[in-house]
């Protein structure tokens, strides 16, 4: 309780409050794209719940894994060494989370493009095995944000108090963006091909980076938040033909 108080009286703890959060929040523009594609798959009914058990469980598992702060540390040791790069167990992590996400959106990107394919789809198509299914792909990816996402709040901040404020904050976020992020993907299906895109370039980056490469996560959002901007110029572009369209039609 003291060290609370301490902090809370420091403008360096809460810059770092701050600035950790602000870190939180922009990796979480990944899990919510993932979520929000998955989550859109499942039955109406089912959706809202399946977002928010996933999310809060995923709140619950980071909270889990800041307690064991000095283990998650220990990941990039190195364990082995191929193709001249020391692997750690960061690096296998980050490599099987970018796999995951590779594989899963050329799944679904595979399964839009080919609609006649009733092949495996992105989850059972049971419902109850759907929802599970949903649930664990979720904290799975989360599982690998995490443990990224943890390493560099380490070496921001020693203070665990920090952390873990900045992880409910970043969390509370991603629980009311969720919904409304899957409801406008839903209602625009261009949307759902360039998130798929967004998700193949985040699984290749994590790859990327899980075999040593460095990408600047600046330039990957700068290039989601460019592409993101020519899309919601082609939606008003579309709408506004829409428009002249139906004023034709009246007149």
């Amino acid at each position: 309780m003291q060290e609370i108080l301490t902090l809370a009286q420091s403008p360096e703890a809460w810059v770092a409050l701050i600035t950790l959060i602000v870190m939180e929040v922009v990796l979480g523009i990944d899990n919510l794209i993932f979520i929000s594609i998955l989550t859109n798959k499942l039955p109406p009914q089912n959706r809202v719940s399946a977002r928010r058990i996933g999310i809060g469980l995923a709140l619950i598992m980071r909270l889990a894994l800041l307690g064991t702060v000095a283990w998650i540390v220990q990941l990039t040791e190195p364990v082995f060494e191929a193709l001249g790069h020391a692997f750690s167990w960061k690096d296998m992590i980050l490599l099987a989370g970018g796999l995951f996400l590779v594989w899963k959106a050329t799944k679904e990107i595979h399964h839009n493009v080919d609609p006649s394919d009733h092949g495996e789809d992105f989850i059972a198509s049971s419902a109850i095995n759907s929802f599970a299914a949903a649930i664990g792909q979720i904290l799975l990816l989360d599982l690998v944000f995490s443990v990224d996402s943890i390493i560099t709040a380490v070496g921001m901040t020693p203070h665990l108090p920090i952390m873990v404020a900045a992880v409910i904050v970043a969390v509370t976020v991603m629980l009311l963006a969720a919904t409304p992020l899957a409801n406008f993907i839903e209602r625009n299906p261009t949307i759902v091909m360039l998130a798929l895109a967004f998700l193949l370039m985040i699984g290749t980056t994590l790859m990327a980076e899980g075999m040593g490469f460095h990408v600047p996560k600046g330039y990957v959002y700068a290039a989601m938040a460019f592409s993101a901007l020519v899309e919601m110029l082609n939606m008003m572009a579309r709408n506004a033909r829409l428009r002249r369209q139906q004023a034709k039609k009246l007149h």
